[in-house]
């Protein structure tokens, strides 16, 4: 059966093509997006036959819920498995007003960033565009009534600009009125540093907001956290960044992973501060989340605000990440897709 949530548009020609008036295409997305049906019976002002038909065709939920898990801080955490086997995790977060959700882009990750769990065991594939909104409506689906999405962010496991041809057009449904409704100013796409993917992303569509995950301040240092900057490097992926801020005119985020003795000194950040200077742009600096089975540690207190107190002088704008849901393994960095990680910080 194919999956309802990849039709979009399409929904009107086999609507049109099963002899249906084409508002009927309307009050399906109204019933998904507003209403939060589960299934096509719920949707009580279309004809008993039409349902049928949708339901004899289509399914509207193609993964299974593995795991749900709740932190104390208000986050809460999917482990979806997908009709293939495959397994990914997305995350709401609740803060003050805003409802964010986290979703990933692949089931796993090629980029090898190492100190991240998504890439442990390499990438499967890309997700399709339906198990995009999938995720989206999922996560919606935890919150009450009254309460709707504010913020997405396409920063869990996976590369984002690596998986762009179903990407947009499940963040054109996120920010369609007759989708969930998000304006573009709230929807950020995260990536490693990829300048073709980026030049495409400035071209045909700048409507979002880019983060930039840097986590070196020089080449020789990122290729060892990144191995994938070998091909790339920094000069040209901030160049790619700032041709994004030229034709979005979005101030760009660059992401920092700040790691114990790694790259949290005080001269790797006058050399982040050297190489940030100038730009329109906030560095978001995320302290390290411990991942189960890597060496890598959270830097001192002590280490973290000198490192602040460096950028700060250097007047750039920056943002020290609040930790939230590590204690469910749902903050920056420990989203991964077996079942065994999630279930270990249960214990």
């Amino acid at each position: 059966m194919r999956h309802f949530l990849d039709l979009d548009d399409e929904l009107s020609v086999w609507m049109g093509e099963h002899g249906h008036p084409a508002f009927r295409s309307k009050q399906l997305r109204q019933w998904l997006f507003e209403k939060r049906a589960v299934t096509f019976d719920d949707m009580t002002n279309l004809s008993k036959p039409l349902r049928t038909e949708l339901a004899d065709e289509f399914q509207i939920w193609t993964a299974q819920i593995a795991k749900h898990l709740e932190a104390s801080d208000g986050t809460e955490k999917l482990l979806l498995e997908l009709a293939d086997g495959g397994k990914i995790e997305c995350v709401l977060l609740r803060e003050e007003s805003r409802r964010s959700i986290c979703i990933s882009s692949q089931v796993g990750c090629a980029m090898g960033c190492v100190f991240c769990a998504s890439g442990l065991d390499g990438v499967d594939r890309n997700l399709t565009t339906g198990e995009f909104v999938e995720q989206m409506l999922r996560l919606a689906r935890l919150l009450p009534a009254e309460e709707r999405l504010s913020h997405i962010v396409v920063m869990g496991m996976g590369e984002p600009l690596a998986n762009l041809d179903r990407l947009l057009p499940a963040l054109d449904i996120a920010s369609s009125p007759t989708g969930l409704g998000i304006s573009p100013r709230r929807i950020t796409i995260s990536t490693v540093g990829l300048p073709p993917a980026m030049r495409r992303l400035t071209k045909e569509c700048s409507r979002y907001n880019l983060a930039v995950s840097l986590h070196a301040p020089n080449d020789e240092l990122r290729n060892q956290l990144v191995p994938v900057n070998r091909n790339t490097g920094l000069k040209d992926i901030l160049a790619e960044a700032d041709n994004y801020f030229e034709a979005s005119g979005r101030r760009l985020t660059f992401e920092y992973v700040l790691l114990g003795d790694l790259n949290d000194q005080p001269e790797h950040a006058q050399q982040l501060a050297a190489l940030l200077r100038g730009r329109p742009a906030l560095l978001n600096v995320i302290p390290y989340n411990p991942v189960a089975g890597l060496p890598y540690k959270t830097p001192s207190v002590a280490a973290q605000r000198r490192f602040r107190e460096v950028l700060e002088k250097a007047g750039l704008n920056i943002q020290f990440r609040q930790r939230k849901g590590d204690e469910i393994n749902a903050a920056c960095g420990q989203l991964r897709r077996s079942t065994p990680s999630v279930l270990s910080l249960e214990a």
